[in-house]
């Protein structure tokens, strides 16, 4: 094996000047996710729809009414107040954070 040759003092300098120029890491984007398009005023189709279609699941909350109908979440709260009062639906569990309903049967 044939000995390394030695570099020169400048040589050595401008090969450190040249190393350093590697450009910085390029960070990948993260992804953003669409914002939703949710109604927040109630036009009498889709109130006609919840009415009809909300009462014969067996799972209702304000999160499914919201995905489901593509409605605000003020607005989910509102349709099932009225359901409720309406005997459409009645409570399983009422906590703070989440209500949860489900069809009322015709035996009750």
């Amino acid at each position: 094996m044939a000995p390394k040759v030695q570099q020169s003092k400048a040589a050595k300098a401008a090969a450190a000047m040249a190393g350093g120029k590697k450009s910085k890491k390029k960070w990948s984007k993260g992804r953003v996710k669409d914002k939703a398009q949710h109604a927040v005023i109630l036009d009498q189709e889709k109130f006609d729809r919840i009415i009809k279609e909300a009462p014969t699941s067996r799972y209702i909350s304000v999160s499914v009414l919201v995905d489901r109908f593509k409605i605000g979440g003020s607005l989910a709260r509102v349709a099932i107040k009225h359901l409720e009062n309406e005997g459409l639906i009645k409570a399983v569990s009422n906590h703070a954070t989440q209500a949860i309903y489900t069809r009322a049967t015709s035996s009750d």
